[in-house]
């Protein structure tokens, strides 16, 4: 599973996920993404199956891109303790998701079955999302370069 290798704050706040994405909102790598529709939380598990299931339909051709990490810990407290205490624990990790963002992304396969590799792994996903391509004024641009 992914998480962070040392953070400096093991507890933080949960946050809001007002608004759509800044960053990472345009194909990078790849010639197709995967975009989220909705803000969501993603565990380190969902992403995993996510990329299981997509690697495993592509069968080892082309290339993934695993464009977000999950940098929040969420906390949760033993069942049937009573209030107060402190905080509890960290039970898992989470990236935080919000509308726009580019999550994955892939090269070098067909655009059928980028798109079925993809869908696959929107399925694995807890938000809606829908399938990109990288657009043509994109790729004018960096040929002229």
């Amino acid at each position: 599973m992914l998480m962070p290798k040392r953070v400096k704050r093991r507890r933080v706040f949960r946050g809001r996920m007002t608004g759509k994405a800044n960053k990472g909102n345009k194909i990078a790598y790849g010639e197709y993404g995967l975009v989220a529709l909705e803000p969501s939380w993603i565990t380190s598990n969902q992403i995993e199956a996510a990329r299981i299931a997509m690697t495993r339909y592509i069968k080892r051709g082309g290339q993934v891109w695993i464009d977000i990490f999950p940098h929040k810990p969420v906390t949760k407290k033993p069942a049937e303790t009573r209030m107060g205490s402190g905080k509890g624990s960290v039970e898992y990790w989470v990236a935080v998701v919000k509308p726009g963002r580019v999550m994955f992304e892939m090269a070098g396969i067909p655009e059928e079955q980028a798109r079925e590799a993809l869908r696959l792994a929107a399925n694995k996903l807890p938000l809606k999302c829908k399938f990109v391509k990288k657009e043509a004024e994109e790729v004018n641009e960096d040929e002229s370069k």
